[in-house]
């Protein structure tokens, strides 16, 4: 899985439209191998982000879970402890 695309669900404050479109970006580029569409496929590259940002919007407000939310801050402290741990600095 591409590294830039975050887990997005169950987390306090909830997710945001565009932490969703970020993600959707991301998954389209990947599949696509595009970073920047040409002309020629931007409408297409653009159209795809949208819908797969539609469908990803709707997984998370209807997945449910017992689990209590996640803080985001302290997932985003473990996030680096584990990158210097794995890459050192």
């Amino acid at each position: 899985m591409c590294r830039n695309i975050k887990t997005l669900f169950n987390f306090d404050p909830p997710v945001t439209d565009e932490e969703v479109r970020a993600a959707s970006l991301q998954f389209v580029r990947k599949i696509s191998g595009f970073s920047k569409p040409s002309r020629a496929n931007e409408q297409l590259f653009l159209a795809a982000v949208d819908e797969i940002a539609g469908v990803a919007a709707r997984l998370l407000h209807l997945l449910d879970t017992n689990a209590p939310p996640k803080n985001r801050e302290e997932e985003a402290a473990k996030a680096k402890a584990r990158s210097a741990e794995r890459f050192g600095g």
